[in-house]
């Protein structure tokens, strides 16, 4: 299994994770409708088994049902799991205090005492000082219930400064979370990616198969549902297809070549960047299955960069 760790000195997980945002969310993800609790739990199962044992939630995906799946079906496996989640600071929540005691409630829907990974889900100073944010979770750190602090969704001068005030109380910041894809390559001009690799923070790439249109199921032909936020994005469109063409059909032909399916090329692809754990969504087990397929090989130099420049002219 590959592994890698979370910034500098974070403990070791998988270097793909899994995304759970879907578990338990009716609103987006019309869990419940297209699938459900059973299917998630095979999802979970699945990826275990595959040696994909990071999961990474947030209090509010599903309001804590996701975690609370996730607490459940991490009891009834004898492998050992690694949880990251996230606090929201939501505009009620207007002090220290909350922070701790959001970390009390996920642990307990959880069903652990500590988790890898605890990160602030968006940069909302305006509610809190990123300063309040990391000297609470330094402190947590030292007492046990994290291992590693992360942040997510933060510009590079807001994961500069949440670096700086936890390196001030001794601990690394270990990850920012924030899409990336090869339809969505924003950290690499806007400084988070430099800014991540000069600080030795690991990147989670969330939607790293850009909702699924890396997976080769949606085509300008296709008559394909659609569900959720998926009804949102105009690149879903038949036009929005079109355009993606290009990009579809090189990693088609990489797929071809390693038996390999759309989606594992695509998020090899991300691996191959360095310091980089894709966190893609798993539905059902065969979902989890196909994503573990992107460990175990890699493509060429030449490949990166030829999926690199098939990305640029689609997403120009």
């Amino acid at each position: 299994m590959q592994t890698i760790k979370l910034g500098v000195n974070g403990p070791t997980v998988p270097s793909l994770g899994v995304g759970t945002w879907a578990w338990g969310d009716t609103l987006f993800w019309a869990y419940g409708k297209d699938f459900g609790a059973e299917d998630v739990a095979a999802a979970f199962q699945a990826s275990v088994a595959a040696g994909i044992t990071f999961f990474d939630t947030a209090e509010v995906y599903g309001f804590g049902e996701s975690e609370r799946l996730i607490g459940k079906f991490a009891q009834e496996t004898e492998k050992p799991v690694q949880i990251a989640t996230k606090y929201f600071p939501l505009p009620w929540r207007w002090n220290r205090e909350a922070i701790a005691d959001a970390l009390t409630a996920s642990l307990t829907r959880l069903q652990t005492s500590q988790i890898a990974l605890y990160q602030i889900h968006w940069p909302l100073e305006f509610i809190l000082k990123t300063k309040d944010f990391m000297e609470v979770l330094a402190d947590e750190v030292k007492k046990g219930r994290i291992q590693s602090v992360g942040v997510s969704n933060y510009s590079a001068a807001q994961m500069a400064l949440a670096h700086e005030y936890l390196a001030a109380k001794g601990i690394p910041l270990a990850v920012n979370q924030v899409p990336y894809s090869l339809l969505d390559r924003k950290i690499e001009s806007n400084g988070v990616l430099e800014k991540s690799r000069e600080l030795g923070v690991t990147i989670l790439a969330y939607s790293p198969l850009a909702q699924g249109l890396l997976t080769g199921k949606y085509t300008p032909d296709s008559t394909i549902s659609l569900q959720g936020a998926r009804r949102l994005n105009p690149r879903f469109t038949p036009k929005g297809l079109q355009k993606l063409a290009p990009l579809f059909s090189a990693l088609q032909e990489l797929s071809e070549k390693y038996h390999r399916t759309p989606a594992q090329v695509s998020l090899n692809w991300l691996i191959s960047q360095g310091n980089i754990i894709p966190i893609p969504g798993a539905k059902n087990a065969a979902q989890a299955e196909q994503n573990a397929g992107a460990l175990g090989w890699e493509l060429t130099p030449e490949e990166i960069e030829n999926l690199r420049q098939k990305s640029k002219i689609v997403t120009d």
